[in-house]
């Protein structure tokens, strides 16, 4: 149990740090909130490095955890980027830490062989530290902050965002999600190990193929969800498909072809929700809650990383291997029960439109000629950015009608 709160422990600190750091770096910067973020990181890196014993772990692990700069980073990114630009360099973002956990995954076994756990935690330090290298030499500073409604939580926002059982649906999808990888990835190292008979130092052969074969498998799917308008199939679709591997790890740990068959299934599935629950996130919920849901997705996902491990690491001390699998179809089970009534979301685009003062000072009458715009289902203004957020069907809006009146307001 010690052993799964220690792998999940980063998640606790991360889900409770995650909005108030963003908040934080709204008034004091965001490099200096993600340099005091890395920091940390590398502070609890260097704790569990030298830790003899596996509680010493567990709190350099919450240390790690504390340098929560996800939001920060987020927000910088959009103090740094056009408008137009935002949602291909989050999207960029997005993939790079898929890439990351990827690569991690399979060059993780390789080095705990050549240099032990400790050398990979000193390994995370000095990554951390190259990090805000990179932060202060490369990334540009933003010549001003500002607020960002689609990005940021507002708090007295927090009781319509848990009212919405639309948005709440995938809020617990992606805690399930994170809960189910860090369970599955409790264990399938040993049952590779234990039960299949594959040396530790041989894992990240058998990782690599893998994972790389699955994010090939994922990209038609994500082509199918977004252009053919499949979005919720697609969704329900790969839930299933975690239940299968998870099925098959349960009762073929054994079988080390059936072990890297269920992995692929399962990464396959994976690689689609992690792509496609935020382009569903962004669709579900209404423009004046959006950065606020965002941010209460953010922190479940961080949740679900610790109960799995907590939950990887009781089951496994109780029921061992098969217990874990078996949990983890049921819990596939609920998953699919608590979203197969969800709405499917419909294909929406989003739009910043910077106002002029003399907009600011007539924006009862701005609203209501945008919302006229065919095509345009919701607008909402914020004073204190000076800007509009306007959330429009792409499939029925005339685009030149909506830059035109942007140019004029």
């Amino acid at each position: 149990m010690l052993i799964g709160i220690a792998i999940g422990a980063y998640g606790l600190t991360q889900a409770l740090l995650q909005i108030p750091f963003g908040m934080l770096s709204d008034k004091i910067g965001r490099k200096r909130v993600i340099t005091i973020g890395l920091l940390l990181f590398a502070a609890g890196s260097v704790i569990a490095a030298m830790a003899h014993s596996i509680e010493m772990v567990i709190v350099g692990r919450l240390l790690q955890g504390s340098g929560a700069i996800a939001a920060a980073i987020m927000a910088l990114t959009a103090d740094l980027t056009r408008d137009e630009q935002r949602t291909k360099a989050m999207a960029s973002i997005g993939i790079s830490i898929g890439l990351s956990f990827s690569v991690a995954l399979a060059t993780g076994p390789i080095l705990e062989h050549w240099v032990g756990l400790s050398g990979i935690f000193w390994a995370t330090a000095l990554l951390a530290i190259a990090g805000i290298g990179i932060l202060h030499l490369w990334v540009p500073t933003p010549k001003r902050l500002m607020m960002h409604t689609d990005l940021g939580p507002v708090p007295k926002q927090f009781g319509k965002v848990f009212g919405n059982k639309q948005i709440m649906r995938l809020v617990l999808s992606i805690m399930l999600l994170h809960l189910l990888l860090t369970t599955s990835f409790f264990a399938l190292p040993h049952a590779l190990q234990d039960v299949a008979g594959l040396d530790k130092s041989q894992h990240a052969m058998a990782y690599m193929p893998v994972l790389l074969l699955a994010f090939f498998t994922m990209v038609p799917f994500i082509i199918i969800a977004e252009k053919k308008r499949k979005m919720k199939p697609v969704f329900i679709g790969a839930i299933a498909v975690i239940g299968l591997a998870e099925l098959g790890w349960a009762f073929f740990a054994h079988s080390l072809t059936a072990i890297l068959i269920c992995l692929w299934l399962f990464f396959s599935a994976f690689n689609i929700l992690e792509a496609s629950l935020p382009s569903m996130m962004s669709k579900l919920s209404p423009l004046e809650n959006k950065g606020t849901a965002m941010g209460v997705y953010s922190s479940a996902q961080f949740v679900g990383a610790f109960i799995g491990g907590a939950m990887g690491g009781t089951l496994y001390g109780i029921f061992g291997l098969e217990g874990i699998f078996v949990a983890s179809v049921v819990l596939v089970v609920i998953w699919l029960l608590l979203v197969f009534p969800m709405q499917a979301p419909k294909h929406y685009s989003s739009k910043i439109i910077h106002l002029s003062e003399a907009t600011m000072n007539n924006s009862t009458d701005f609203i209501q000629q945008l919302t006229a715009i065919y095509g345009v289902k919701e607008a909402v203004m914020v004073p204190e950015e000076q800007v509009a957020y306007v959330k429009y069907s792409p499939d029925e809006i005339n685009m030149e009608e909506l830059e035109a009146f942007a140019s004029r307001h």
